[in-house]
């Protein structure tokens, strides 16, 4: 057997990581060959070291590329055994309670050489079972931990799913890993796109766990853990925390006692946690957009400590899409050493033949384009950056929620029957009659855009034919919602769709809210940041994702919340005590970059080429005359298609790149 020599676990891991189980038995040169294609594709997530370690006989492997924050002597590389040797681990995160867990285990007699996370992992593994000690762990993680004792290999994901990790049968081999670009180097892979999940591409620009862009391989749900017994092949997944129950406690449990002590409870350990976030061996900084969540963070962060923090923002000259004058206003209020690029449209651009490899498998999100670009800003002055992603889904900031809310209210106000009348008879005006109707109201009576009003009332018509606020969520969060758009593909079930369990007992607001949770935050928002900063070897840590905050953000009452018109009033009124009001109180924008007038200029050749008729015909996933006809519409300006025709081009760009790869 090659591998590791039973040294005392110590060291952390922000890494990759990657391996599989074999059912049949192979040369131990084979097994490391393997491996060694497997690890080399996640050089980006760990550019520091490398490490295998294989049992041939068992069938198992394991891999490990690692960036090194905490611990950074050699002592820290993996894969790494437990000091009883039962154990040996491939590991990518951060337990951030990890000195808590350290402290009780010696009360227990156990020892420790080091001071990593990864070592008191594998003690609470010895102590507690691996069950016990990820209910025990808060933080962001990833793993695979082989016990030789049970011949059991262990998967596991984070609560909220800010590290990835996938896994599948190919054949006799079971694969896994951080990306899949490292299961593709493995010999056994089948390269079959799953046509199921290209459907929810096209209605989210995102594929919700589980499923994955490829035929059984899977994305692991957060919250759980798998396990795989070598002798018998079987797998079996458990959850280990549940969103749901969280939300069914602190609906049943509401805080009491005024909003400003709410704010100041959650101001205590929002700070405790940005002090835990914050240790590290090397340089840490922050993203300030200049918005409600990432100013909280790095005021809090500057309250800390003594030296000026390091943030960075990136602005772009079009006024529509730029908060980078609105973070320098927050940076230099609060005095922290402060970076920000201006991006040109021919700098965004050249990302896009990149967007492939970053995101690994097809994503449209289309701030991945000046996220990647904050990530490489930041990767250059810091090895880690906290972000204030989570505060809209945590304490209701969306506007999509509020506009939710009133429709489900109309909803139950009028008889259904009328609703679908309504919207029968407005699908009967001709659009070319509806536009001008529609448009001379807006203009008459409201300060809306009248442009395109008739498709936007008919939209509006479709949403009166919901009426469960779950379709009402999954329409508004929803892109191409034509039938039949992918050959061969039906929507598969997933926590969106009907088969999923029922909303927890709560108001409106806590529905959506908790709907968010399950797939937007982890499989959009989190996948996208996660990917771009590892693509710059960049450690991110999310201080409002931490386990005590959402558990508290839980408890807090609607009433609270929405004190302030757009929600996220416990987050503005820790604010306000460090930042004026007047530098952030302003529209939101979110991270957006003009991807409408990009496919109608400097990327509309490009899109061409994606987009040809008898290219997607002769590849047979799409529907070549919708995707045309919308295509057709977009660059004539009667439609902004963008949104819809860039989870295709996004797809096409990934097709070309992977076949190429």
């Amino acid at each position: 057997m090659n591998g590791l020599p039973c040294l005392p676990a110590v060291g952390d891991s922000m890494c990759g990581l990657t391996g599989f189980f074999s059912r049949k038995i192979q040369p131990e040169s084979t097994v490391m060959d393997e491996l060694q294609r497997m690890s080399s594709t996640l050089r980006h997530r760990g550019p520091d070291y490398e490490g295998a370690w294989s049992d041939p006989q068992r069938g198992i492997a394991l891999a490990h590329r690692r960036l090194a924050i905490q611990d950074l002597s050699p002592l820290g590389h993996q894969p790494m055994f437990s000091r009883c040797g039962r154990f040996v681990i491939v590991f990518n995160g951060e337990i951030y309670n990890f000195l808590d867990l350290k402290m009780e285990l010696q009360a227990k007699g156990e020892t420790f050489q080091g001071h990593s996370d990864t070592e008191v992992m594998l003690a609470a593994f010895t102590h507690w079972g691996v069950p016990d000690s990820l209910e025990r762990f808060d933080g962001m993680f990833s793993f695979a931990l082989w016990d030789r004792h049970t011949q059991k290999l262990y998967l596991a994901r984070d609560r909220i799913g800010e590290k990835p990790l996938y896994y599948g049968w190919q054949g006799n081999t079971f694969l896994f890993g951080s990306e899949l670009k490292a299961l593709r180097r493995h010999r056994a892979w089948r390269n079959e796109i799953n046509r199921d999940a290209l459907t929810l591409l096209l209605r989210h620009n995102y594929i919700p766990a589980p499923h994955s862009i490829f035929t059984d391989i899977h994305k692991l749900s957060p919250g759980t853990f798998l396990i795989l017994d070598a002798g018998s092949a079987h797998i079996e997944i458990r959850t280990y925390w549940s969103y749901r129950k969280v939300c069914e406690d602190g609906i049943a449990d509401p805080l009491t006692g005024s909003p400003e002590e709410m704010a100041e409870a959650l101001e205590s350990r929002l700070r405790a946690t940005i002090k835990r976030q914050m240790i590290a061996d090397v340089p840490v900084g922050a993203f300030l957009s200049g918005g409600i969540d990432s100013s909280t963070v790095v005021a809090l962060m500057q309250s800390i400590h003594a030296s000026p923090v390091k943030t960075f923002t990136i602005g772009f000259s079009e006024g529509d899409y730029n908060e980078a004058s609105q973070a320098k206003a927050v940076s230099e209020h609060l005095k922290t050493d402060h970076t920000e690029l201006y991006v040109s449209p021919e700098q965004a651009l050249e990302v896009v033949p990149q967007l492939p490899q970053i995101y690994d498998e097809p994503f449209a999100d289309s701030s991945q384009i000046p996220t990647y670009l904050l990530a490489k800003l930041a990767g250059e002055k810091v090895t880690v950056a906290l972000s204030g992603d989570g505060g809209d889904e945590l304490f209701c900031g969306y506007s999509r929620y509020f506009s939710l809310q009133r429709h489900m209210e109309t909803m139950q106000r009028y008889p259904r029957p009328l609703h679908r009348a309504g919207a029968r008879l407005l699908k009967r005006i001709p659009k070319s009659l509806l536009d001008p109707v529609a448009g001379s109201a807006l203009r008459l009576f409201t300060q809306r855009s009248h442009h395109h009003a008739g498709e936007r009332l008919r939209d509006r018509a479709d949403d009166w034919l919901h009426a469960s606020l779950r379709e009402a969520y999954q329409r508004k969060i929803s892109y191409w919602r034509e039938a039949g758009i992918v050959h061969g593909g039906r929507e598969p079930d997933y926590v969106l769709n009907d088969t999923a369990p029922a909303l927890v007992n709560g108001s409106i607001l806590q529905n959506l809210q908790y709907l968010d949770m399950l797939s937007y935050l982890p499989d959009d928002i989190l996948a996208k940041v996660d990917r771009a900063a590892m693509a710059n070897s960049l450690e991110t840590r999310i201080p409002l994702l931490s386990r005590e905050i959402i558990e508290l953000a839980a408890r807090i009452p609607d009433r609270v919340n929405t004190l302030h018109a757009d929600g996220k009033w416990p987050l503005r009124r820790i604010l306000s005590k460090y930042v004026p009001e007047e530098l952030t109180e302003r529209p939101k924008q979110g991270f957006a970059v003009p991807v409408r007038e990009w496919l109608r200029g400097p990327l509309q050749r490009w899109a061409d080429d994606l987009l040809d008729p008898a290219r997607l015909k002769h590849e047979g996933y799409f529907d070549a005359d919708q995707v045309q006809e919308k295509w057709r519409r977009h660059t004539r300006r009667t439609e902004d298609a963008s949104f819809k025709l860039w989870g295709i081009l996004m797809f096409e760009t990934w097709l070309e790149s992977w076949q190429q790869n």
